[in-house]
């Protein structure tokens, strides 16, 4: 899977994220937010979603991003929530699948 190699706000209020192969999308803060898959945001047994969207402040957005190893992020959100770790290949899945 592709390493992401930039991610930052954008001029429109998305996050966008550029990876090694070239190629560059941005996502809805509120996108990201709700993809996080932390045990607090996925029930670990069933990898069932236990985050409800709608739970969610429409505004949402990250308040600091920092690389885990080579292979992640880690966000800390506005809403208070900073569990989570986003792994390069969950980011690009994710980025795909919105365009």
């Amino acid at each position: 899977m592709p390493n992401l190699t930039k991610i930052a706000p954008s001029a429109t209020g998305q996050i966008m994220m550029q990876f090694d192969t070239g190629e560059q999308f941005e996502i809805a803060p509120l996108d990201l937010r709700f993809a996080c898959p932390c045990a607090s945001c996925v029930d670990e047994i069933t990898g069932k979603r236990t985050l409800k969207r709608e739970n969610l402040k429409a505004d949402v957005k990250p308040t600091k991003i920092e690389p885990v190893g080579r292979y992640g992020i880690h966000i800390d959100w506005s809403d208070g929530h900073r569990t989570g770790m986003y792994h390069f290949d969950s980011l690009y899945s994710l980025a795909k699948a919105k365009t």
